[in-house]
């Protein structure tokens, strides 16, 4: 589908708002253009989409019969697939719903500057426009679940990768600059008497919500986690497993309602309150006291940061160090390799440091902010820089293998469409 391809859903949505002004006099305002199963395709929806179409690409003509008859398709393979998933009763909940929401529309605030602007632009709240938008987004959802219970056991043997750059390889697009870059992190470490400090108000505290005090009234006042204060320190329930070890520990070890003594994390210190457990899951809140970093101690993590930077300096391998001596889990076991990252997808505060840099260059120490709890500095190092090229299967094997396994995933869905098509009944209205 040679439009479809270049289309994000969610810019979609908004645009039927504005059809009424497009309409020609004498022309049929809206109909069925197409019916399948119980679901229809009404004309503003084909409209709808190739109005914006041609906003994505002014090169399209939107008056393109070819165009028109793709876009058709287009609505009646999604009308297929949803109409499927309802018949194998896959569900999607209300978190799901509210969360594409949100996501579509803090794009369309940032795209508009404001909530004010949003529905100043379409003449309507935004909560009508989430109500309105509720079951687009539902069977958005359903189509993206079906698709991927059909192709996310697809894989790609060695033998298919090559085999497919063999037949495509000069439809491969070039391979934009890239950096091979490599970093190493150091968290901020506090002196022994910031921690006493710290203890010393966190059992204060404590005892006073045992003397009467509200639990969740003490967490909002005092809690250091931004996610949970608000909720009075709350963080519902949550599975065996998914918290940090020091912290689940203590949780399942407590009683309903005790509250434990101060845990220590590498977030701070915990006051935890179990509300209700079972074998595999709690309920739990807690009020978190981050423990306060001085200057010096900030200092001193920047002195040892350039300690390496010197290391690398007189002739030291950054991998090996990076293995020693970042603390970074994520990345410490590939020697701090963070990716090999196209130039025009590193954010400009890396990719300012960055460009200041040769190859083998090292930065000096810069702060890391991948985690607001937990203060760090950390060094970059730009290995390498990929001049733009052209594909090839030694240098770009894992592009090449992801472009292969999106061919084959887009080739299995369309065979399973095909099946579709000749199990549900469908018709284009003349």
């Amino acid at each position: 589908m040679r439009y479809l391809g270049k289309i994000i859903f969610f810019a979609i949505l908004f645009s039927f708002y504005a059809l009424d002004a497009q309409v020609k006099e004498g022309e049929t305002l809206d109909k069925i253009v197409a019916i399948v199963g119980e679901e229809i395709i009404m004309l503003s929806d084909v409209r709808s989409n190739i109005m914006q179409y041609a906003y994505q690409n002014p090169d399209i003509n939107p008056n393109d019969p070819a165009l028109e008859k793709e876009v058709i398709n287009s609505l009646i393979n999604e009308k297929l697939v949803i109409t499927r998933a309802k018949e194998d009763s896959i569900e999607v909940s209300e978190d799901e719903i509210e969360a594409e929401w949100q996501f579509m529309l803090q794009h369309y605030i940032q795209a508009y500057g404001s909530r004010e602007r949003l529905e100043n632009v379409y003449g309507m709240s935004i909560e009508r426009m989430k109500y309105d938008f509720r079951d687009i987004l539902k069977n958005r959802l359903l189509f993206e679940k079906i698709k991927q219970k059909k192709i996310h056991e697809i894989s790609v043997s060695p033998r298919e990768v090559k085999d497919f750059y063999t037949e495509y390889k000069d439809s491969i697009p070039k391979i934009p600059e890239q950096y091979l870059i490599y970093h190493i992190v150091r968290y901020v470490q506090t002196q022994a008497d910031a921690k006493e400090i710290t203890v010393k108000l966190a059992r204060k505290i404590r005892d006073s919500i045992l003397a009467g005090g509200d639990f969740s009234d003490f967490a909002k006042r005092y809690s250091d986690d931004p996610g949970s204060a608000k909720d009075g320190g709350d963080l519902g329930w949550v599975a065996r497993g998914k918290l940090i070890k020091e912290f689940e520990d203590m949780a399942f070890s407590l009683q309903p309602g005790q509250i434990s003594l101060p845990v220590e994390s590498p977030f701070g210190y915990h006051l935890i309150q179990t509300l209700e457990k079972s074998e595999d899951k709690i309920k739990v809140r807690h009020i978190l006291f981050k423990i306060g970093q001085s200057e010096e101690d900030k200092q001193k993590t920047i002195d040892f940061l350039n300690g390496i930077r010197d290391s690398v300096a007189r002739g030291q391998d950054f991998e090996a160090l990076a293995k020693k001596y970042s603390e970074e889990k994520e990345t410490q076991g590939f020697g701090g390799f963070i990716g090999k990252i196209e130039k025009a997808r590193i954010p400009e505060s890396i990719l300012s440091i960055i460009d200041g840099l040769n190859d083998g260059g090292v930065s000096e120490p810069k702060p890391y902010n991948s985690d607001p709890l937990k203060p760090a500095f950390h060094i970059l190092y730009k290995k390498k820089t990929l001049p733009e090229h052209q594909a090839n299967l030694d240098d770009d094997y894992k592009e090449v293998e992801m472009l292969a396994l999106t061919f084959k995933q887009n080739k299995v869905f369309s065979s399973w469409l095909e099946e579709l098509r000749n199990s549900i009944y469908w018709e284009i209205k003349k």
